[in-house]
């Protein structure tokens, strides 16, 4: 049997355009789940877990694990690093305590990255009912 490969890794999350973009079309759209529920990885490590473009993969924290689309980050080489943009799929794996500021820490989280082969990426409704428990008819 062989060993599905993971690596340890740093979580970063923030704005992209397309994320942007995306948000105003609907948090609901096929658009905002494609620009959001992603994962960019250095095309290094997308060697080291075996996998290409596309694949879905795990992405564990201390505060939760949620299944996105890996992708070739355009932003050069960075080893060791991921960068999910900010959406209900980072909030999955991001602490969401503040420390009495009102931000949760949303950069240099550790993490553990995997391929997810026989794993979907939930839909907006699908996320909203694994991680509370109820379904969301409203906007996120």
């Amino acid at each position: 049997m062989q060993k599905t490969p993971k690596l340890f890794v740093t979580l970063l999350t923030g704005r992209t355009i397309e994320q942007g973009v995306s948000r105003e079309l609907g948090k609901f759209s096929e658009e905002y789940l494609d620009n959001v529920a992603v994962c960019f990885i250095d095309a290094e490590d997308l060697r080291k877990l075996g996998i290409k473009e596309k694949t879905n993969v795990l992405v564990s924290t201390g505060h939760g694990a949620v299944v996105v689309r890996a992708f070739k980050s355009p932003r050069g080489s960075h080893h060791g690093v991921i960068y999910v943009p900010y959406g209900p799929w980072a909030n999955a794996v991001v602490d969401p305590d503040t420390d009495s500021i009102g931000m949760p820490s949303l950069k240099g989280i550790p993490a553990i990255v995997e391929p997810a082969l026989d794993k979907p990426v939930l839909s907006l409704k699908e996320l909203v009912r694994e991680q509370f428990g109820k379904e969301n008819n409203g906007g996120c």
